[in-house]
């Protein structure tokens, strides 16, 4: 009976010996794995760096046009303002003309002598003008 607790001692040493090699052979391999791993994340890093800068570059330039932007739409907003001025007047300008063809109208409709007349004295005045500018 002692020679089995020999054998069985005998066989949990050869066990344990072989346990102990396969633990030795996955850390090695976990060993590499990690080293491969640190590698990458090295290159990562550098990688990670040269793509924050290119970003910073890039959001710079961006705010620059952005500002640059903002000018010449404030610019732009002065040419609109005038060029908005500039339809009031003429349609101020059409409707001053328009109220006075409608006078004339008036002024000639109560007075047809006296339109048919002065349209006279204009043409005469027009002619001469006409013959004075040749």
């Amino acid at each position: 009976m002692e020679v089995l607790g020999y054998i069985a001692a005998f066989i949990a040493a050869i066990a344990f010996v072989v346990l102990v090699v396969y633990v030795i052979i996955t850390l090695k391999a976990a060993r590499e794995t990690l080293s491969h791993v640190a590698g990458t994340l090295e290159g990562l890093d550098k990688q990670m760096k040269g793509i924050t800068e290119e970003t910073t570059q890039l959001l710079n330039k961006t705010n620059k046009l952005a500002d640059d932007l903002n000018q010449k739409s404030a610019k732009m907003n002065g040419l609109f303002d005038g060029a908005k001025g500039i339809g009031e007047t003429v349609k101020d300008f059409n409707q001053s003309l328009r109220q006075l063809s409608n006078s004339i109208s008036r002024t000639a409709s109560k007075n047809p002598e006296k339109a048919s007349q002065a349209i006279k004295w204009g043409t005469v005045l027009m002619d001469l003008w006409k013959k004075k500018n040749k």
